[in-house]
Formats: structure tokens, sequence, C-alpha cells
């Protein structure tokens, strides 16, 4: 017996495109494709949640990098200016 992604959806309270993004990644096992619809078994395990989840905070992350930074001073003007531009493009657009 086969569910929709609809119906596993709700039984695994995630949204329909998670539930097709699995599906394509084959992360949820006996799972078939028949035309343009995804046919997972009944029985199907939710699949664990792998994607990446920030465990600390950005103040605790800043803190671990000005410590590792400093155990590497001093910097030559080169390094220095990459560490900067780093710094600014990734908590600008982050």
């Amino acid at each position: 017996m086969y569910i929709t992604v609809k119906q596993a959806a709700e039984k695994w309270g995630i949204s329909d495109r998670r539930v097709r993004i699995l599906c394509s990644e084959g992360k949820i096992s006996g799972v078939t494709r028949e035309g343009r619809s995804w046919m997972i078994p009944s029985d199907a395990k939710k699949p664990q949640d792998g994607r990446f989840k920030a465990a600390e905070s950005l103040l605790k992350a800043i803190d671990r990098k000005k410590r590792e930074l400093d155990t590497r001073r001093p910097l030559t003007a080169g390094e220095l200016e990459r560490l900067t531009e780093e710094f600014i493009i990734e908590y600008t657009y982050n």
C-alpha cells in the first residue's frame, strides 16, 4: 500500500516540498515514481533531518573565531585584508 506526498507530509509534520526533495534524493526507502507522482510505502519511516543547523549562537561563533585569530597574530597585510573582506561579506549578506 502506498501513500501520496501530501499524506506523507501530514503524517510526518513536514512540507510537501520537503517530502518531494527527500524522495528525489533517495532518502525514503521503497519510494517509486509513477509518472509525475511519488509513491511512498505507507510503512516508510521519516528520514533523519541531515540539513545543517547552527548549534552555537552567533556571538559564541564570533568569540571562537576571535580566539583562533589571536593565536595567529601578527597577521600579514594581505591576510588582514582578506579576513576583513570575508567578514564584511559574510555578516552583511548572512
